[in-house]
């Protein structure tokens, strides 16, 4: 309890703050996210009224398969996104819209399942891992686009499985995680080659020069992420004695000096000092962690956990893990954080026929303050921007 002397210098300012964090949201926020099953990708808004489907569009082609948009990936002036199609004959595809219209401006064939997207900071370029789920279990890689031409200038051999396309925020190095090497692999984005390598397996961590080494299928029975069961996509938990990793998501730290990896099957968060290229520390995270998302100011790390339907918020600088947060329903997926740092917006797929959701977490008060389904399988989302509430 606060003295009378001391409540006009630290009991209002207190009150002010936490009367703050708990009000409602003074602006409209927009995001986008893709569910796979219906082929749709739906823009939520969420403000003072709560949170709401706007319209959706369809991103199929065909009414008899399901092309299955995986990644959605916004311009850095939000007048465009892309759309990754993870199926497809023989590949599948990355496709261009109108953020104000919906319309499609382009696409262009990449490789077998085109999953985790992200555009370069200046624009001009959209990195796009080809996770190739459905293929042999062999090396895969990385296709770069240029943006306003829709052309694929680069595919970059990397590791099996690559996922979690992300860039640091200079733009200069791209990250990914190798699911089934046990590997995290940067890319040099000014010479569009891989430059260096990350073991992450629990007590074998290792950093290394130049593009991991390739393997056959045959190679990979038995080996490390080999053991993730595929067809619930990280929902398995680890065997007995099993230290693996199996890496499903790399997020550089927003001044670029760190790298985490999301080790999905171990649960635990392997931290990588990016100059000396040394593990900083190995953090114990939520169950199944699959992706991550940091805030601009680069003080708060987000991440999903796929076998716990939760929301972990993490300190950056400490690693304490500030809040676990339950999601409407399983099997949670993405993040998107909005450019003020309130929010995170979470893609969650749902199971059998449940629809879709995307859950509204307040960033100040670590609470989920708002809830909104969409299509099965909501997976891919992204920020697109805020806005003054519409009257």
């Amino acid at each position: 309890m606060c003295v009378a002397l001391l409540t006009s210098m630290l009991c209002a300012p207190l009150a002010v703050r936490a009367q703050t964090a708990a009000q409602a949201p003074a602006r409209d926020y927009l995001v986008l996210v893709a569910s796979e099953s219906v082929d749709r990708v739906a823009l939520v808004r969420f403000g003072p009224a709560g949170a709401r489907v706007e319209r959706e569009t369809y991103v199929g082609w065909s009414k008899m398969e399901v092309a299955g948009p995986h990644g959605v990936a916004i311009t850095p002036d939000a007048t465009q996104y892309f759309v990754t199609i993870a199926h497809g004959t023989p590949f599948g595809k990355l496709v261009k819209y109108d953020a104000a219209t919906d319309t499609p401006l382009g696409s262009v064939m990449l490789g077998n399942f085109p999953a985790t997207a992200q555009v370069s900071p200046d624009g001009a370029l959209v990195f796009v891992v080809n996770f190739n789920l459905h293929g042999d279990m062999e090396t895969s890689d990385v296709s770069v686009v240029a943006a306003k031409e829709m052309v694929e200038i680069a595919r970059i051999r990397t590791c099996t499985m690559p996922h979690g396309s992300r860039l640091s925020s200079d733009g200069t190095k791209h990250y990914s995680a190798c699911m089934m090497d046990e590997t995290l692999a940067e890319i040099d984005a000014s010479t569009l080659s891989v430059s260096r390598h990350f073991f992450l397996t629990k007590g074998k961590e290792m950093g290394m020069t130049g593009a991991p080494p390739e393997r056959g299928a045959s190679e990979h029975a038995g080996h490390g992420g080999a053991a993730t069961d595929m067809s619930g996509h990280g929902m398995e938990p680890p065997k007995p004695g099993d230290i693996s990793c199996s890496p499903t998501w790399a997020q550089p730290s927003r001044d670029g000096t760190r790298v985490w990896v999301a080790c999905n099957k171990s649960s635990d968060l392997v931290e990588i000092d990016t100059k000396s290229w040394t593990l900083v520390r190995r953090l114990p995270a939520g169950p199944g962690v699959y992706n991550l998302a940091t805030t601009h100011s680069g003080m708060r790390l987000v991440a999903t956990n796929k076998r716990d339907a939760s929301v972990s918020v993490f300190d950056a600088v400490s690693g304490k893990e500030l809040a676990r947060i339950p999601t409407t329903r399983k099997v949670v997926h993405g993040i998107a954080v909005s450019d003020d740092d309130r929010y995170a917006f979470i893609s969650v797929e749902g199971v059998g026929s449940e629809p879709g959701t995307v859950d509204v977490i307040d960033l100040a008060t670590l609470k989920k303050v708002a809830s909104v389904d969409v299509g099965q399988q909501a997976g891919g989302i992204d920020f697109l921007r805020s806005e003054p509430v519409k009257r």
